[in-house]
């Protein structure tokens, strides 16, 4: 599950997305006319369906949409859309990449990292709100070229230490979506063939088709549909109470990983600790699980790129031994994959694991990218860092500390890489028995 919340309460949000549709045309022509308003209407749609069918907006609820200043324009329609189903105030963070830039190469390392009372003060007064966070990711793999990786990350650091009893007070307690909206930064990267327009055109299509936001159809009972599908998958498999999986495939991958026997597999929308339902991830197609940490051995291998703190690591790999990192290879990325999994002891601990057939809509486009909330809903995956409570049985009647005694892993990060590779297995055993559950990088019948 992409964990873009974590980074955003201890940084703020990282994005970079000018909002092409709500630009004037250069073309007076009627269809040039009708053309921005279909896109107008889809956008709008698309908001709706992240304020209602995402965060589930109830009446006097109270929303916080973080945002890039680029990326003004859709906040105010979402934001019009959270009013709409019953928010009694939307509120916006905005972040601008250049500007964290700018401030990390004049300033000390000290003052980078200084952390203001007001600061510290919003994180507290909103954990104790339980808002409704959404995020929207536009960010480009590559957003961050060229800073300090030494000062900022200690500025992360700084800031998760500060922040992590506040991070901690709201686990559970309140609704929280990521969706996305493209930039042309992000675009470029993604269609480097195509002019600016068209890219960010092609982009912003991709990702409506991703949720299912067409002309034709009522995208909230589409989703809704589709989260009921996930949950029966959810069904079949916490049906075996497997002990460990085993993953292997032709590229190098054979690795296994313990589960935990108070956990299930999660998938689709999920409810906090108070009843509220609400989906986090927009698009999603995974089924997750948060396994033991420190008992998992072998090797991955990566299967796509991974964007990472505005980085890319590429052609990657990772082996545990004893449940932690004890190796790992990069072509590309190298020194920021070092960095990433010595964030902390947790770091080098898997926080969940995922499954993703390669054929579902996402897979289908065969579109890499280069965002974790897409591309790890095209693959399987797993996170490095941060598990999930939620995945404990009847977490809402057990403390933070509770889950985490039964092996749900802590850490600053919760970082997904996809290791779906078209030929991969996975098997799960209970008590030495197996069961096939991927084959050729699909579920198999059983599980379909």
């Amino acid at each position: 599950m992409n964990s873009a919340r974590l980074s955003a309460e201890i940084s703020g949000f990282s994005l970079k997305t000018p909002l092409s549709w709500t630009k004037k045309a250069t073309c007076s022509s009627p269809e040039t006319k009708k053309e921005n308003k279909m896109n107008e209407k889809l956008i709008e749609k698309y908001a709706r369906l992240i304020a209602c069918a995402g965060a589930n907006i109830g009446a006097g609820e109270e929303v916080v949409i973080y945002s890039s200043v680029e990326t003004h324009s859709f906040a105010r329609v979402l934001a019009k859309e959270c009013y709409l189903a019953g928010a009694s105030a939307v509120r916006v963070d905005f972040r601008d990449d250049e500007l964290t830039k700018l401030s990390c190469e004049h300033r000390t390392k000290k003052d980078f990292c200084r952390i203001y009372p007001w600061e510290t003060a919003k994180m507290r007064y909103r954990a104790e709100k339980h808002h409704i966070r959404i995020y929207i990711d536009s960010e480009s793999p590559n957003s961050l070229d060229g800073i300090d990786r030494t000062k900022y990350d200690a500025a992360q650091h700084a800031r998760y230490k500060k922040f992590k009893k506040y991070i901690d007070m709201a686990q559970g307690m309140e609704k929280w979506v990521v969706a996305a909206y493209p930039s042309r930064d992000w675009a470029k990267v993604v269609f480097p063939n195509d002019d600016e327009n068209t890219a960010f055109e092609k982009l912003l299509s991709a990702i409506l088709e991703s949720v299912n936001v067409n002309e034709e159809n009522d995208p909230i009972a589409a989703w809704q549909a589709h989260d009921a599908a996930l949950h029966a998958r959810c069904e079949k498999l916490n049906k075996y109470k497997f002990d460990h999986l085993e993953y292997k495939s032709a590229n190098g991958t054979d690795f296994r990983v313990w589960l935990i026997p108070e956990t299930h597999w999660c998938g689709g929308g999920e409810f906090t600790k108070t009843g509220k339902y609400f989906s986090a991830n927009m698009p999603t197609e995974e089924i997750f699980i948060s396994p033991r940490a420190g008992k998992a051995e072998g090797k991955l291998v990566s299967a796509m790129p991974l964007s990472y703190n505005g980085q890319l690591i590429d052609k990657f790999s990772v082996t545990f031994k004893d449940g932690k990192v004890a190796d790992f290879s990069a072509e590309v990325g190298y020194e920021q994959l070092k960095t990433m999994i010595g964030s902390d002891e947790g770091a080098r601990m898997l926080g969940e694991v995922a499954l993703v057939p390669k054929g579902n809509g996402i897979a289908r486009q065969g579109i890499l990218f280069y965002s974790t909330l897409f591309d790890e809903n095209a693959s399987c995956h797993v996170a490095l860092g941060e598990g999930y409570i939620d995945t404990v049985d009847d977490y809402a009647s057990r403390t933070l500390e509770e889950c985490r005694a039964l092996g749900i892993n802590e850490s600053r990060i919760h970082v997904d890489f996809m290791i779906g590779a078209d030929d991969l297995s996975i098997v799960g055993y209970k008590d030495g028995k197996g069961t096939k559950i991927f084959e050729n990088g699909t579920f198999t019948k059983e599980f379909e």
